[in-house]
């Protein structure tokens, strides 16, 4: 008998403590919830073109020197097709030694190496800019992206069309029962990521005879390659699209 009311009573507990941790679901009385989504699209009117810098030569000075000069070249490529001085974004130029493979591992060259971000408003200046950018055989074109260049007004037309269609279909739904809509008494939001952007790569080269050379940092080795063929024509941007997604409590009156 006394085994038998253990038994009970450990059942007993075991559904008190498993009401104690259902989650509790409460009612707000008079409130309507309510959820709606907003797109907005609208052309991209900036391009974003990435440059890679490199240079390579037995003396560091010379090495840095050509890489400097090559960083010039693009951003005196940008002032001629009207970019402004801002719109112009040098990275740092880092150096690196290149070891012979002997054992002594002698200092053989030095490797420099950097970037150049080109912000494009005029998106009939990419084609001149693409094609002006390989004649020193020093700056590899790396990527060109369409974007907003105001992404933040963007995001709030979006947000501003999801709270409409809300208060819309809110109004609608108490309308059918003689209902009127009240304050807010809840709002989450949700601004998704901007999809429509079109882009095009290119991968990283170095010009003139081939040739594998072993790098300090354990990077593995570089690969001299004969010059590539120019660049593809840029790609026509796209629409880009911002979405933003509501769900808001309104007060039912």
């Amino acid at each position: 008998m006394k085994k038998c009311f253990c038994v009970l009573a450990l059942l007993l507990l075991g559904s008190l403590f498993a009401v104690a941790q259902a989650p509790e679901v409460k009612f707000i009385a008079d409130t309507l919830v309510v959820q709606a989504d907003g797109t907005y699209e609208a052309d991209p009117d900036l391009a974003t073109m990435t440059f890679q810098i490199f240079s390579q030569d037995k003396d560091i000075k010379q090495a840095y020197a050509a890489a400097t000069q090559s960083i010039q070249h693009i951003a005196e490529l940008g002032a001629a097709n009207g970019l402004r001085r801002e719109d112009v974004t040098a990275g740092a130029l880092t150096v690196a030694p290149v070891y012979a493979g002997d054992r002594k591992k002698r200092v053989r060259s030095y490797y420099v190496q950097g970037s150049v971000v080109l912000r494009i408003r005029d998106f009939a200046k990419i084609g001149s800019i693409l094609d002006g950018s390989v004649e020193d055989g020093v700056a590899d074109f790396r990527s060109l992206g369409y974007s907003l260049a105001d992404e933040e007004a963007a995001k709030k037309q979006a947000v501003a069309e999801a709270m409409r269609r809300a208060v819309g279909r809110a109004s609608i739904a108490l309308e059918q029962k003689g209902q009127k809509l009240g304050a807010l008494r809840y709002m989450s939001l949700d601004v998704k990521q901007l999809v429509g952007v079109a882009q095009l790569q290119s991968f990283a080269y170095l010009g003139g005879t081939n040739e594998t050379m072993e790098v300090s940092t354990g990077g593995g080795y570089f690969h001299k390659q004969p010059p590539p063929p120019p660049p593809p024509p840029p790609p026509q941007p796209q629409k880009i699209a911002v979405s933003a997604s509501v769900q808001c409590a309104f007060q039912i009156q």
